[in-house]
């Protein structure tokens, strides 16, 4: 009976499509990520690689794997591709982030840590629903919002805070080894 079964097929194909439809659809992820920063060189290299990925897993397809489970290895492959070409942005952690803190009452604590860190902090006195309050703004690398949201929620427990990408910053302060200085940036790197 193993000797009239087709490996190739069955299982051998099928494990092929669907590794190559995680790899493809994980660099197709990060690609469109790439893209919507602004990263023209990466972004296109990636689309090379993940079409050329693609159009080959499509030919083989089409050509000898005329059976179900090859179907559902190239969707699974999609599904796992997206899920991992997510998890590895998430681990990058490229681009800038705003942060935008609405504090009823003292910010002083809230400042005075975030710049002990290297961190610009722009406030602005506002009027809330409930009162008086102040705004706080800091842009930072996306690795950092963990230390950032920490430092928030320890000075101030109760404060809302949202997070937003930015495409591009420049001009600007951010941590650096030593003590915090006025740098040039784009998109998080120095300028020449």
């Amino acid at each position: 009976m193993l000797d009239t079964f087709d490996w190739y097929t069955w299982v051998i194909l099928p494990s092929l499509v669907f590794l190559a439809r995680v790899v493809d659809v994980s660099l197709g992820t990060l690609r469109i990520i790439f893209t919507s920063r602004g990263r023209k060189r990466l972004a296109p290299l990636l689309g090379f690689v993940e079409v050329f990925i693609w159009v080959t897993v499509i030919a083989e397809i089409t050509r000898g794997a005329h059976n179900l489970v090859a179907y559902l290895a190239y969707a699974g492959g999609f599904a796992a591709g997206n899920y991992l070409g997510m998890y590895i942005e998430d681990k990058l952690a490229l681009g800038l982030l705003i942060v935008r803190a609405i504090i009823p009452g003292n910010i002083k604590d809230l400042t005075e840590k975030l710049y002990a860190k290297g961190y610009g902090v722009t406030s602005v006195n506002a009027q809330g629903s409930l009162g008086p309050v102040k705004l706080v703004y800091t842009v930072l690398m996306r690795r950092n919002l963990p230390e950032v949201a920490g430092i928030i929620h320890e000075t101030n427990p109760q404060a809302f805070f949202t997070v937003e990408e930015l495409r591009s910053a420049e001009r600007g302060v951010f941590p650096q080894t030593g003590s915090p200085r006025l740098t040039d940036t784009f998109f998080g790197r120095k300028s020449k």
